[in-house]
């Protein structure tokens, strides 16, 4: 029984270190995320650079059809423009999941008239978490 104490009060530091770890790598996510989000809000084409690897895609349906779209273009669209009004829209992180260096973040979002949902994989590239794939799905609000 005594040995049984001391092996889990030895192992209480490390896992202490993991979950701490994995904390500080689901902020570091977070905080990539939230450029996106603040990135189409502002129309800041940096902000998205920092988020997004240049060669990332976006993949969703607008109604019926199936829209495949290099980060580039999508960026040079989103960017076009007056920064939107911050409170007109409702953008949310609703859970990350990480696996060594990849990770899947699932967002909302709650635009005028539409609701997105998206699906975010990451991957920690030279230390930073970088959006590598957008899947996207939107829902119409207004009938």
């Amino acid at each position: 029984m005594k040995k049984s104490v001391l092996f889990i009060l030895t192992l209480l530091p490390i896992f202490s270190f993991a979950q701490s770890q994995l904390e500080e790598e689901k902020k570091a996510i977070a905080a990539t995320v939230q450029l996106y989000f603040e990135g189409m809000i502002e129309r800041d084409a940096g902000k998205l650079e920092e988020a997004f690897l240049p060669d990332a895609r976006l993949i969703g349906y607008r109604g019926d059809q199936l829209f495949v779209t290099p980060f580039e273009d999508w960026k040079a669209g989103t960017a076009k423009g007056s920064p939107r009004n911050p409170n007109d829209f409702k953008n949310e992180l609703k859970n990350i999941k990480i696996v060594g260096e990849m990770a899947l973040a699932e967002t909302e979002l709650f635009w005028p008239g539409i609701y997105y949902y998206d699906y975010l994989t990451l991957l920690k590239i030279e230390g930073k978490w970088k959006i590598v794939h957008k899947s996207w799905w939107e829902r119409s609000l207004e009938k």
